[in-house]
């Protein structure tokens, strides 16, 4: 409620929880509940951990309807490192059994982290959600083979090798041909300035990046937008 009031008439888009198995087992009593995997990286979390546990999803979804009987109608919901459209439709329906579906407005994003979001775009659309947010950390990790927690692949794992910005560009116009909205919550905004006109070529329709470089961001938006447009008279 704080969040959705200070920000008003702004849309907040709130990503449900996402924690791996190994960050709940570091928790006070985790290792109680929590399986221990090799790779939870690519284990028990996101979409897959809602249709297992419901009914910790369930609290979530409570609190946030909370916040829309407060009044508070531009709150948004985005669902974390969905694998397959079954986890999506699963997920859909216990947002659709908490009433948040019937509420005029809501709307139902989904993280592009996992590649096989680009080749279920139009199911994706069809099953009404409003947009996708690309967390290129994880995009990035999945698409490279590189864990983002190794250090000794720090090497490899980069935002902008030439396999993920080629799929960024196919991914970004082929939602917003499906009528999704796009953004990017990853890092790689924040860190590379090129990243800016990259995206902005690509049809993205927002860009979060960390406080300390907003200005700077807007600067290079801008910037990216202005050649854009004199590339678009000149042709």
């Amino acid at each position: 409620m704080t969040f959705a009031s200070g920000f008003a008439p702004r849309p907040v888009t709130y990503r449900t929880t996402d924690f791996r198995t190994n960050e709940f087992r570091g928790l006070a009593g985790g290792e109680k509940f929590e399986p221990e995997e090799a790779n939870p990286m690519i284990g028990f979390r996101g979409a897959l951990r809602y249709t297992q546990e419901p009914e910790v999803f369930e609290l979530e979804l409570q609190a946030i309807s909370r916040v829309w009987d407060a009044g508070h109608r531009n709150f948004h919901v985005m669902l974390p490192f969905v694998r397959t459209t079954r986890e999506l439709e699963r997920c859909r329906d216990l947002v659709a059994h908490a009433g948040l579906l019937d509420r005029p407005g809501f709307e139902l994003w989904v993280m592009a982290e996992v590649p096989s979001v680009l080749f279920n775009l139009e199911r994706y659309a069809r099953l009404g959600i409003a947009g996708i947010s690309i967390g290129s950390n994880d995009l990035t990790q999945l698409l490279l083979g590189a864990d983002r927690d190794s250090e000794r692949l720090s090497e490899t794992f980069d935002e902008r090798d030439p396999a993920v910005t080629a799929y960024l560009r196919e991914l970004i116009p082929r939602a917003r041909a499906a009528g999704l909205q796009t953004s990017i919550c990853g890092q790689a905004p924040s860190v590379y300035p090129e990243y800016a006109e990259l995206l902005v070529r690509a049809g993205i329709d927002a860009i979060s990046v960390t406080p300390d470089v907003v200005e700077r961001t807007r600067r290079l938006i801008a910037a990216a937008e202005r050649r854009l447009l004199l590339d678009a008279a000149r042709t």
